[in-house]
């Protein structure tokens, strides 16, 4: 390819928003055309500084505590869950709530309640401080022990080595769980793990799709915002799976021209919590650089899923009809 002639933008599929994504805005869209503004939303709705910033747009409040509500408001729980203890204390307030955490998220609070109620010690692999591990260790905090390493693993003194179970934060990568599991199996050779893997299908989907982007690109561009667990993994795959360079970007003015020079082939992606108008404001802006770019669809996995509403939610009456 010449340096004068277009640019590739391999774009990849499956990429953006997931179901678990899409149910938690729609939530938050259905209360607001129910309830009419203010609804109240405990922790960013999904990690997206321009999801948020749109449903503040339209009536939307975010608060970091279900203290900040007016008593008797309406409160929306994030798609990364919550500690039972919010629950308790929004209903103390007399709060209406709907509950907009993500099922998978929910799959793995239920594995650690039932781990604990047989008495296991639990490992919960993930960030600390992420909402999604902040609620997970809520379900049963004297049980959960949190690791981020296999180092982490190698000081952990839990009771009785031959009750012992692990569960993860979902949006983390494969090859990030992968030594962790191997470390905990190595010293508790018994250790129950989750039936089916924690780590959510579009994560993974996504993850395996920049592996494929990253096998063929010069660099590697993930549409995400920092505070999202998934798209900073999905830069960490690209690096570590062969692309020269990749970089997480909230949106196209985040872009360095000069990460462009000498690079004839660009993947483009994004981040479960990301929508996909970025994407498309990404490539306009590519192609009104002076090459330009030309876009190539990078079909890897078919994805087809949908998570139903809240029960509370379904078949509502818009607000004064």
């Amino acid at each position: 390819m010449t340096a004068t002639s277009p640019r590739t933008v391999l774009l990849a599929a499956p990429r953006g928003f997931c179901a678990g994504v899409d149910r938690a805005i729609e939530i938050v869209d259905i209360a607001l055309e129910h309830y009419g503004a203010p609804v109240y939303v405990r922790h960013a709705i999904v990690h997206n500084t321009h999801v948020v910033a749109d449903l503040e747009s339209r009536g939307a409040v975010f608060v970091e505590d279900e203290d900040e509500v007016p008593e008797g408001g309406v409160i929306v729980f994030s798609a990364h869950g919550i500690p039972p203890e919010v629950r308790e204390r929004a209903a103390a307030r007399g709060l209406d709530q709907i509950d907009a955490t993500c099922p998978l998220v929910t799959k793995v609070h239920f594995e650690a309640r039932e781990y604990a109620e047989k008495g296991m010690s639990i490992i919960l692999i993930g960030h600390e401080g992420h909402q999604e591990v902040v609620g997970t260790m809520g379900q049963a905090p004297e049980s959960i022990n949190l690791v981020e390493t296999p180092e982490d693993v190698a000081e952990l003194d839990l009771p009785d080595p031959t009750k012992v179970a692990y569960v993860s934060q979902t949006t983390l990568s494969v090859d990030e769980t992968t030594g962790i599991i191997a470390a905990i199996k190595e010293r508790y050779p018994l250790a129950r793990g989750p039936k089916g893997d924690d780590i959510c299908y579009a994560t993974q989907n996504r993850q395996d799709a920049t592996k494929v982007l990253s096998e063929r690109s010069d660099l590697v561009l993930v549409v995400g915002s920092e505070n999202s667990s998934n798209s900073q993994r999905m830069v960490e795959v690209a690096l570590g799976h062969g692309a020269p360079a990749a970089h997480l970007i909230d949106d196209a003015t985040h872009i360095d021209p000069a990460w462009l020079e000498g690079v004839d082939t660009i993947g483009l992606t994004s981040g479960a919590s990301a929508p996909d108008q970025l994407v498309t404001g990404v490539i306009d802006w590519l192609q009104a650089q002076d090459r330009g770019a030309v876009v190539e669809r990078l079909d890897v996995i078919e994805e087809d899923m949908h998570f139903a509403l809240p029960a509370k939610l379904r078949n509502l009456p818009v607000v004064g009809v």
